[in-house]
């Protein structure tokens, strides 16, 4: 007995590695120029597109029934300092029309912002905000870019690899003011440099104390 309620199934593009090429090449063919770069690896596609074409892009991605990647999952950061743009700009898009994932990189450096996809999926508002706060990636036309994650009055940027490790200023809580005081960092005593070798396999130095175990024991 039927209850009125009509189901329709889509049937799933193939997850093949032949599928996937198609895809790719059917989005570079719609995109021309604004994709540089195709690349399918894990089984999931990644295109690499001019930063300046990353909203058009998203577009296509988000309205072509081809593709139906309407599920916004994330923004994320890599950063390769040695290149002259070192920031990827990476977003994750999902189809669950056609059960797909797919990859889209921009590159940019730390001058030059990239458009933000905000008018295309306004869940990127959050990660925008967490890429400009971590990396210091600029993103033209966001309505509210300022730092997410870290407290007021932090300097720098701690997921770039040239940030370092104890950062620029360490906070406390001064019994004398009666608040909590930012001050630079000052280390105490030097870092400890580790060889990480098992300690199974020895090392090629003296620890201190071992030098003693050459040496015969002192008769009594």
């Amino acid at each position: 007995m039927s209850n009125g309620i009509t189901i329709l199934a889509h049937t799933p593009v193939t997850q093949g590695e032949a599928g996937l090429e198609a895809l790719g090449a059917s989005i570079e063919a719609a995109l021309g120029d604004a994709v540089t770069a195709r690349v399918i690896a894990f089984g999931e596609l990644t295109l690499v597109v001019k930063a300046e074409a990353i909203v058009a892009a998203l577009t296509h991605l988000r309205d072509d029934p081809a593709c139906a990647f309407k599920c916004f999952i994330d923004i994320c950061g890599a950063d390769y300092p040695g290149r002259q743009k070192r920031f990827d700009v990476v977003y994750h898009l999902l189809s669950l029309r056609h059960n797909q994932r797919i990859r889209i990189k921009v590159q940019t450096d730390e001058a030059t912002p990239v458009p933000s996809v905000i008018p295309v999926f306004p869940s990127a508002n959050w990660y925008e905000r967490e890429a400009y706060d971590l990396y210091g990636i600029l993103f033209s036309g966001h309505p509210d870019l300022r730092r997410l994650l870290t407290d007021y009055g932090f300097e720098g940027h701690p997921l770039r690899k040239d940030f370092p490790l104890t950062g620029f200023v360490e906070v406390r809580y001064d019994q004398d003011e009666a608040r909590v005081v930012y001050e630079p960092v000052r280390l105490t005593q030097e870092f400890r440099q580790f060889d990480f070798l098992s300690p199974w396999e020895g090392t090629d130095y003296v620890l201190p104390g071992d030098e003693k175990a050459d040496k015969a024991p002192a008769k009594g």
